[in-house]
């Protein structure tokens, strides 16, 4: 049973969700929105982004801590694989803000007691595991060009990269790889969290939700994540800090994104379960009252 409801979600069979058509002006909209959001509540979207760029700069230090200097620019492409996971708490601000109920920034984790819970997480290790796979199939294209000898200095790497041939053949080689595994972590993403943030249908109908979506809108799509990749490399080039603006506005934008996508009506609302202390307050209230009485 436990099973049916992480694939299929809390009703008896799987739901069948509508996906849209959309045009360009829909990603005009959904950007302004996003921003809009931004602008509406950015002390809470920055509290829940600053991870990132802190993370970025701490494994850029890593990296000129030791010879490992051909994953920088991996990790930071990375940030788009794994953005979708990042995003669900701005995902939950947006949907509060859209409702007409308050925001804060508390409200951004109750998708941990969400009866979704299960799915968002089976979706969020696959996702990790495409970072993983990317990380790599990165290093490996580097020692295909370069043997296993690793670079005494970040110096001595940028000449190997822009001076020589196995560099150029390297930079297009890993770009063209990891386009390929951006649109696999489009197409999984781009709708999958949102709607099981919103709904409560199970991983499976949401991973073929959002493949479907892609399908109906390749060429929107297609532009939306060059959108998405450009803005994400803007906010990696000043030592990742860039991000704290780039990830909310993304972030609230792909909400509206998901919004115009997917008609999820007739699709059940998960059920949010009370944190710990209310539900120990809930068993006890009938005691306590007979105590009072």
């Amino acid at each position: 049973m436990a099973h049916s409801h992480l694939l299929l979600g809390i009703g008896t069979a799987p739901a069948h969700i509508d996906v849209r058509r959309i045009g360009f002006a829909d990603l005009k909209d959904a950007l302004s929105k996003g921003f809009d959001d931004f602008m509406a509540m950015p002390t809470h979207a920055m509290f829940l982004c600053v991870i990132y760029p802190v993370l970025g700069f701490v494994l850029a230090r890593l990296a000129f801590g030791y010879p490992v200097f051909e994953l920088i620019y991996p990790i930071a492409a990375g940030f788009a694989l794994v953005g979708p996971v990042a995003a669900l708490g701005l995902y939950e601000m947006s949907r509060r803000r859209e409702a007409g109920l308050p925001v804060s920034v508390a409200n951004a984790f109750d998708v941990v007691q969400s009866s979704s819970i299960g799915a968002i997480l089976t979706l969020a290790f696959m996702l990790f595991a495409v970072f993983g796979l990317w990380l790599a199939v990165a290093h490996a294209i580097y020692i295909a060009h370069f043997g296993y000898a690793q670079p005494a200095t970040i110096e001595g790497f940028i000449v190997d990269l822009f001076a020589t041939k196995a560099g150029w053949s390297m930079i297009v080689i890993g770009n063209a790889v990891g386009f390929c595994f951006a649109v696999v972590a489009l197409t999984l993403g781009v709708v999958s969290f949102p709607l099981l943030l919103d709904r409560d249908v199970g991983a499976a109908v949401a991973l073929s939700t959002s493949i479907r979506a892609v399908a109906a809108n390749p060429v929107v799509m297609a532009a939306w994540g060059f959108i998405v990749a450009a803005l994400l490399l803007m906010g990696s080039l000043p030592f990742f800090l860039g991000l704290t603006v780039v990830m909310p506005v993304l972030g609230h934008a792909t909400w509206h994104l998901y919004r115009k996508l997917v008609d999820p009506v007739g699709s059940p609302r998960p059920e949010h379960r009370p944190p710990p202390k209310e539900r120990r307050y809930a068993a006890d209230f009938p005691v306590n009252l007979i105590r009072w009485r």
